[in-house]
């Protein structure tokens, strides 16, 4: 808590005291102030010859530290909170500041506003599915990899795609789970495709007519696995036989496709 300042008299007499010889207890009786003052008067005389007030550092910060401890909180607990929303909860405790003092606040802390990364919905099962894939494929080699076809399938919205979203997040936190946008395979006003790739290139792309289910699925992979397997020349032979299949979530792919339909 800042002391009390006291006018430049008091602080005269401090030192016409200090100057006639009385000691730092006597002068705080004799004006009723602390005994810690009078040494700081005292120590700043020695110091810059004066009793008069120094020029400060600069203005005062606009954010109080509660309010901007306040602020770091709400955002490592909401990534997704917004500036509007921050700026409006700063000025119902009386501190109005533009948005710009309220992101180098957050950014002095390693907090800076990224595009949230969109990441499919997984479930618990989910993850512990992808997991112990990993595990098994760890050895293996990349010629093997060179045989395997990768198939998925993606939602493209009819009117335009999601906006983005920013998250407050600390580097190499990307992929953290409160930081991405959970994206789900099937809803209105979208259309669904299918597509294969290999390191040898891209396969099929197949518009999925309807809602997708287990036989529309199993219908699409035997009109258009095998061919695609076949136009890539994977294995070397009969791919029925030396391609491996595997679905997956090749979000990097489906997100250049995108960005491209959405630039035409």
């Amino acid at each position: 808590m800042k002391s009390k300042e006291h006018t430049r008299q008091v602080r005269n007499m401090v030192l016409e005291k200090f100057k006639a010889g009385l000691g730092y207890k006597k002068i705080s009786q004799a004006l009723n102030i602390s005994r810690s003052t009078v040494q700081s008067i005292i120590r700043k005389w020695k110091e810059y010859g004066t009793t008069v007030n120094l020029p400060r550092q600069g203005r005062p910060p606009k954010l109080t530290g509660r309010t901007r401890r306040s602020l770091i909180r709400e955002a490592a607990k909401r990534p997704m909170v917004t500036l509007d929303e921050m700026q409006r909860a700063t000025a119902q405790v009386g501190e109005t500041v533009h948005r710009t003092t309220i992101s180098r606040a957050l950014h002095k802390c390693g907090l800076y506003g990224r595009v949230a990364r969109r990441k499919p919905l997984l479930k618990e099962n989910h993850k512990k599915s992808r997991l112990q894939f990993a595990r098994s494929h760890v050895e293996d080699t990349a010629n093997m990899w060179k045989k395997v076809l990768w198939s998925d399938e993606t939602k493209i919205e009819l009117f335009g795609h999601n906006a983005k979203r920013y998250a407050w997040r600390r580097n190499n936190t990307a992929h953290h789970s409160e930081n991405t946008i959970p994206t789900v395979k099937y809803g209105g006003g979208s259309i669904m495709l299918w597509g294969c790739f290999s390191s040898a290139g891209t396969g099929k792309l197949v518009k999925v007519d309807g809602k997708m289910d287990g036989a529309k699925y199993r219908a699409i992979l035997e009109e258009n696995l095998l061919e695609s397997a076949k136009d890539l020349r994977l294995g070397g032979g009969s791919p029925s036989s030396r391609t491996t299949t595997l679905n997956i979530k090749p979000e990097l792919q489906w997100s250049g496709l995108k960005k491209r339909i959405f630039m035409c």
